[in-house]
């Protein structure tokens, strides 16, 4: 569980860091990226274990409405989906049905952007 939760906020951070303040850039990156500890956060900047966590919990909170609202990671995982099943139906010999799953999918890609 906590893998899936840091690979999601790892993805989050990715789309939407140019949302967030500076000071909420360094904590989640040293956080989720770098893996350093609450201690270390804390002391790297001078502030308590407790204000490093809370920051980091605001901006996980912020970082998920910003998802709801703009769909960038789940629009992510859909596109990557269909490319998996248009890259496994084009990996063998094609057959009429193949052919217009394969449209089926770049179609639906399209309109993902």
């Amino acid at each position: 569980m906590m893998l899936e939760k840091t690979t999601r906020m790892n993805y989050l951070y990715d789309f939407y860091q140019e949302l967030l303040t500076g000071k909420q850039r360094d904590y989640m990156s040293l956080y989720y990226l770098d893996d350093f500890s609450l201690g270390e956060i804390a002391e790297q900047f001078s502030v308590s274990r407790q204000a490093v966590y809370d920051n980091i919990k605001r901006t996980e909170t912020i970082l998920e409405q910003y998802e709801e609202k703009l769909h960038l990671y789940e629009k992510f995982q859909k596109r990557r989906q269909l490319l998996n099943n248009l890259a496994e139906r084009l990996k063998g010999k094609m057959t009429d049905e193949d052919q217009l799953c394969s449209l089926q999918i770049v179609k639906e890609l399209n309109e993902l952007d």
